[in-house]
């Protein structure tokens, strides 16, 4: 057999490689690492479908809202579920106790809020081996350049530490988690349950936002508090015991048999039906408006001047709302502060941005030709197809997810704050944040702290974040920039920990008494510029109760971002349409100055 060149060529790479392998063995075993093996995750046995009907489903991590919401989707469904309390100081000990060194604030807390969860199952009566085989958890998952893609390992880590070895921590990106290796699966995603869980965020994020859009203004103390836990209530009994949509029972008698006849048709029409009864059934619709109207008849006196602070940070610190980010928003709301508080929804549809504009940076690599000339149409077709069928799907679901958002927000009075569009985020970042840098909020962070500033939406911008945390510490090196470009920017970032509170505390006040007198200058400039007194503002309004609904829809006016400032430039426009109003003095109403 004549010897080709192909043939020298490869007995040439073989050759070089086993020389590789040699010389790479040989450098491990005097480095002592002959013996060294890939990591493996260990396998864990799995939820299945014949354990619903005894284990119980643990969560937590977000609002009480949001908890109470995705319970109910649970326990509609047909599992057992329980949220976790929100986390307190103890529960950070614990996980500093249980878990490894050098982890970042909300893992401390979620990990040592789970074993401390346990340890009182225990100390309730249930042995270890029950909580192990009657109990999971369910969370998220993720990786990139954060410690959040170790929290599944982390807690595996302080559960053994803790004598809980084997409980199982089931991930949402994780198939053996969801979907069982062999037999039916313990927790199914039917139509039902994923639009029960579009449902519950969205409401979450809408009740979260009304509360503290009301309660700092509220007249009777306390009220705000009590309408909405009646309204959570309204709304996850809805959720929770409504009745599931099937086309065999909607159908008319004369179309059943067709429909027994054609499964396929059958399984489409099911599918469109089920997702309009969830988002349009008169059942969920009826539960909103009447949420609406509790929230509306709380009254409110919107002329008190409060600084508003716009939150952003890390997911998690940003979110919680206790000891994990000591408790700033009861703390802001004590010092005279209304607090914007940021909604999943965002961080969902910045996810969804991210992998689109991430698949059309990769186009050119991950083409099947490459550089086809201008003239080789199908092979230019062929390209532009592959990525289409990436980002086709993406932007659909982006468009999907703020139409849904947005739809909740209508029906809950449309007063809470719309999704600012990424691609806007991302072009005001972008002089000082790259799209395309993972971690943690990516180019948010950055993003949502101009748009709010250049816009006029908030006085104060406040970014909580874990201590230490690689992607937070990488934004607000960036910030610095940010601040001395926007000379008007007030800027603060806050690092949480388990401990540090009143240090925390003390750095806020300072911030938040230069946000309190921009608030301040901007409520007396109004009066200044509408000619209008105090007194005779709040005359008009005492005339018109609707005025003091906790949802009445304040316009926004250009370059004012204080409620008071915002609602004494709308009462004074009304006042000057409003020919047959005459204050009780009998006075002319003035003819409003030109600034």
């Amino acid at each position: 057999m004549p010897i080709t060149e192909e043939i020298v060529q490869k007995d040439f790479e073989v050759e070089i490689q086993s020389r590789i392998d040699a010389e790479r063995a040989r450098l491990r075993a005097e480095a002592g690492l002959a013996r060294m093996r890939e990591f493996k995750k260990p396998v864990e046995r799995t939820f299945t479908g014949p354990e619903r009907d005894y284990v119980t489903i643990l969560f937590g991590g977000l609002t009480w809202k949001h908890e109470e919401m995705i319970k109910a989707v649970f326990h509609g469904s047909g599992y057992l579920c329980e949220n976790i309390p929100t986390p307190v100081v103890d529960d950070f000990q614990a996980g500093k106790e249980f878990g490894n060194n050098g982890q970042c604030n909300p893992t401390y807390f979620t990990v040592g809020n789970l074993v401390r969860h346990l340890q009182k199952l225990e100390q309730q009566g249930q042995t270890r081996q029950q909580i192990i085989d009657n109990y999971v958890f369910f969370t998220a998952g993720s990786c990139g350049p954060c410690r959040f893609g170790m929290y599944e390992a982390e807690y595996r880590f302080a559960l053994q530490n803790a004598g809980f070895e084997g409980f199982r921590v089931l991930l949402f990106q994780q198939t053996d988690g969801i979907k069982a290796a062999s037999g039916e699966p313990g927790l199914k995603f039917s139509v039902d349950f994923g639009m029960g869980m579009l449902n519950a965020l969205n409401l979450g994020d809408v009740i979260n936002e009304l509360v503290y859009q009301v309660r700092p203004f509220e007249v009777n103390k306390g009220e705000t508090d009590r309408v909405i836990r009646e309204s959570v209530k309204t709304l996850t009994d809805t959720l929770r015991d409504r009745k599931r949509w099937h086309i065999m029972d909607a159908a008319p008698s004369w179309a059943k048999s067709h429909l027994e006849k054609n499964k396929k048709i059958a399984g489409i029409s099911c599918t469109l039906g089920k997702i309009g009864h969830n988002l349009y059934g008169k059942e969920y619709v009826d539960a909103l408006h009447t949420c609406r109207d509790s929230i509306n008849a709380i009254e409110v006196d919107r002329f008190r001047v409060k600084p508003v602070i716009k939150i952003t940070g890390e997911f998690w610190a940003q979110t919680t709302e206790g000891d994990g980010n000591f408790n700033m928003f009861a703390f802001l709301e004590k010092e005279g502060a209304q607090v914007l508080v940021e909604p999943i929804a965002t961080w969902i549809a910045y996810m969804m941005f991210v992998a689109k504009e991430g698949a059309k940076a990769r186009a050119d690599a991950e083409a099947p030709y490459r550089d086809p000339k201008w003239y080789e149409v199908k092979k230019r077709l062929a390209n532009d197809l592959k990525v289409l069928k990436k980002t086709g799907g993406l932007s659909a679901g982006s468009v999907m997810w703020n139409y849904f958002y947005h739809r909740t927000i209508k029906h809950m009075g449309d007063t809470a704050h719309h999704l600012i569009p990424q691609k806007e985020l991302s072009r005001l970042a972008h002089p000082f944040y790259h799209q395309l840098a993972r971690g943690g909020e990516g180019y948010m962070e950055v993003g949502k702290n101009v748009y709010y500033t250049v816009n006029h939406l908030c006085h104060m911008v406040l970014a909580l974040k874990p201590f230490g945390c690689m992607p937070s510490t990488q934004s607000d090196g960036v910030q610095s920039r940010v601040v001395n470009k926007f000379k008007d920017m007030i800027f603060l970032p806050i690092e949480t920990s388990g401990e540090g509170e009143v240090n925390a505390h003390s750095r806020v006040q300072m911030a938040l008494a230069e946000a309190k007198s921009k608030a301040r200058a901007e409520f007396d400039g109004v009066l200044q510029k509408t000619g209008r007194s105090l007194e005779e503002l709040r005359e008009y309004v005492d005339a018109h109760p609707y005025l003091k609904r906790a949802l009445y829809k304040v316009p926004h006016h250009a370059g004012i971002a204080g409620t008071a400032a915002q609602f004494a430039w709308h009462v004074s426009d009304l006042m000057q349409k409003d020919r047959a109003y005459r204050p009780r003095t009998g006075a002319p109403i003035p003819i409003r100055r030109v600034a």
